[in-house]
């Protein structure tokens, strides 16, 4: 029988990660080994695996969740395990989910999913399958062309040799969209969400039409940037995916200019940022680099702000001081 391995990334949720942890240990078709990817924690992540007998851990810098899938794969594929299951840690298995995943028998080697579950309910989706928002309306066992990778993926060894491995250069946001792209548009692997298999994730949080801070928010250099590079693996024609990458963009400056309430002007400038370095295939930016560049702006505005209305005060008074100084004397 083929291995199976699961390979987990975890960043600073040791809570979440054991919740995990304890979900795969009591799977009915328990898992051959599970690999934890520590992505740089500095909680007591690290502590805790290193207590626990069944886990096999890698301990790395934050290098984001592309680097650390990409080194997981390749260490389970160097060591003999066929099949990965691949999931964040924020998210849990339901306890028949695995053995759900390999009971299905396609065609063609194929990427698996489990049906993504919110954690809250039980029941919604997180994120539109189909037209579905249950779990209780959808009626195939099968729902074709639909998958939310690294949320319960199984993928085979061979689709690993065949496609590679996500790129570790992106860090985060769009990393697993683009490697999904890229396995089932440029390969023409087929993709399924397998409906009896559940895992539990919770409901997306972020929302870029909410003001979001100018100062703090290096996340959003990462969603500008990679998404020309996830329109690269979705569109075969570079003209296309360029002009794709183009409409985002300005759909994105849009929002800005609709939705936000603070610093609309430094927001639209910071695009020019992520997106130049996204034609120049720059992929050298970490999150210290960026949260140095947003909080220069962001004291450089500062200083503007406080500097210019003294200026302006001065000048007026200096004016006055000067206008009246230049009267005639009266007798």
């Amino acid at each position: 029988m083929e291995k199976v391995i699961v390979l987990i990334v975890s960043h600073n949720r040791q809570i979440l990660l054991a919740e995990c942890i304890n979900a795969l240990r009591n799977q009915t078709r328990k898992p051959d080994a599970i690999l934890v990817v520590n992505n740089g924690s500095t909680d007591n992540t690290e502590e805790w695996l290193k207590l626990q007998p069944d886990v096999l851990h890698i301990t790395q810098n934050n290098e984001g969740p592309g680097s650390a899938f990409s080194k997981a794969m390749k260490w389970a594929c160097s060591n003999g395990y066929a099949w990965m299951w691949c999931m964040d840690d924020d998210g849990y298995p339901k306890e028949d989910a695995l053995e759900n995943l390999l009971k299905v028998d396609t065609p063609e080697r194929s990427l698996l999913n489990c049906a993504v579950i919110d954690k809250a309910n039980k029941k919604s989706f997180v994120w539109n399958t189909r037209n579905y928002k249950t779990i209780d309306e959808v009626k195939e066992p099968l729902i074709k062309g639909i998958g939310h990778p690294f949320n319960g993926t199984l993928l085979h060894r061979s689709i690993v040799e065949k496609v590679g491995t996500p790129k570790p250069g992106m860090f985060l946001w769009g990393d697993e969209t683009e490697y999904y792209y890229r396995i089932v548009n440029k390969y023409n692997i087929p993709v399924y969400t397998v409906s009896s298999s559940i895992h539990y994730h919770p409901a997306a949080a972020f929302s870029y039409k909410r003001d979001w801070d100018f100062k703090s928010s290096w996340k959003l250099y990462y969603y500008v940037r990679n998404r020309f590079e996830i329109n690269k693996s979705r569109f075969s024609n570079k003209l296309m995916a360029a002009l794709h990458y183009l409409f985002f963009i300005t759909a994105f400056a849009g929002t800005i200019m609709l939705y936000q309430k603070t610093n609309k002007v430094k927001k639209l400038n910071f695009l020019i940022w992520p997106v130049t370095d996204a034609f120049k295939k720059d992929y050298s930016a970490t999150p210290p680099s960026i949260i140095r560049e947003l909080t220069e702006r962001h004291e450089k505005s500062i200083q503007f702000s406080l500097i210019t209305p003294l200026k302006n005060f001065l000048s007026s008074v200096f004016t006055a001081g000067s206008n009246q100084s230049s009267k005639p004397a009266t007798a």
